[in-house]
């Protein structure tokens, strides 16, 4: 198993889920909720994400570390 990214930016990450099929749906303060058909995740806007944050985005999107490497 790859190891996650540390600290990536929110913009980067939006950017590589948008790239999976992933469409921002509506922007709450400084949080960006993305869906793609049933499968819906919220990113903070900040700086930069932790990595626990990062690993709780893809699980609720279901996708692998491995995928989200390859988009990166």
């Amino acid at each position: 198993m790859k190891k996650l990214p540390r600290d990536l930016p929110a913009k980067k990450i939006i950017s590589v889920l948008e790239h999976a099929g992933f469409s921002v749906d509506r922007v709450t303060g400084s949080h960006y909720i993305l869906i793609k058909g049933k499968l819906r995740t919220v990113v903070p806007y900040h700086k930069s994400i932790k990595i626990g944050t990062l690993k709780s985005i893809l699980n609720q999107i279901e996708m692998s570390v491995e995928e989200f490497q390859k988009l990166l």
